[in-house]
């Protein structure tokens, strides 16, 4: 599961399923998310992809990548900078450096939009008026500024832990929205499970959370802790599914 973990979006992101607010006031109509939503996954995976490729290529192999990291911190920007010198020149790596430090900081600009938007919705709270968007950004700035006093490395652990349990959580909330208006919900509750069992897992054998070094017990309870999410939901959404077959019964 540390794969998952460690690549923060390249499993599931909860990051992006909490974009949908925002992006739903930017789309025409329900037909066009495929083309947004998977449309941006696609093209994510395939820029991950090339700066994997080219960061193995480029140092000789994944076990040198991985020795060259170690030996400078594990510092991703330097290897961005060392690479894009090194292979598109000076203008070339400031354009690349470019486009590496616009990904964060639109990251950023999106998630305080998106946060504000979830608030205003559930408050009702009307953001039309700028004064009422005041109302919740400075609070939400002030945190933002509380969580960079936070050592990253120990930050980016548990992030990218709560990004694919956030994630999770949203597959699970598909999957009663699913049931709950007769359709094919398995499409969502097989992705589900399966990284339900990822996040359990890595809660078992991380070493921010319970490091258990008997890996054979600490996957046995991941399963077990997955079967009781699953039940759980699974009740949830019975009333649902009788209803479905009641309709087609009749």
């Amino acid at each position: 599961p540390a794969m998952f973990i460690t690549i923060a979006c390249g499993a599931i992101s909860g990051f992006h399923a909490t974009q949908s607010p925002m992006m739903a006031r930017c789309v025409g109509n329900e037909k066009e998310c495929r083309m947004v939503f998977y449309g941006a996954m696609i093209s994510e995976s395939i820029i991950a992809l090339i700066w994997a490729a080219v960061a193995m290529a480029f140092f000789g192999g994944a076990g040198s990548l991985s020795r060259i990291m170690a030996e400078n911190g594990n510092n991703p920007a330097w290897a961005v900078d060392v690479i894009s010198r090194g292979t598109l020149g000076a203008i070339g790596s400031v354009l690349a450096m470019l486009g590496v430090v616009a990904a964060p900081i639109t990251s950023g600009d999106t998630a305080f939009r998106s946060a504000r938007l979830m608030i205003a919705d559930i408050f009702n709270i009307d953001q039309r008026p700028l004064v009422r968007r005041f109302m919740i950004c400075l609070p939400l700035f002030a945190v933002g500024f509380g969580i960079t006093l936070v050592d990253f490395g120990v930050l980016w652990r548990y992030f990218a832990w709560a990004n694919q349990t956030l994630g999770t959580i949203v597959l699970w909330s598909i999957v009663v929205w699913l049931a709950s208006r007769g359709r094919n919900c398995v499409v969502a509750m097989v992705p589900a499970v399966c990284m339900t069992y990822v996040i359990t897992s890595f809660m078992f054998i991380g070493e921010q959370f319970f490091g258990m070094q008997n890996r054979v017990a600490a996957y046995a309870l991941a399963g077990v802790a997955t079967l009781l999410i699953a039940a759980v939901v699974i009740k949830r959404i019975l009333p649902y599914l009788s209803r479905k077959r009641d309709l087609i019964v009749d």
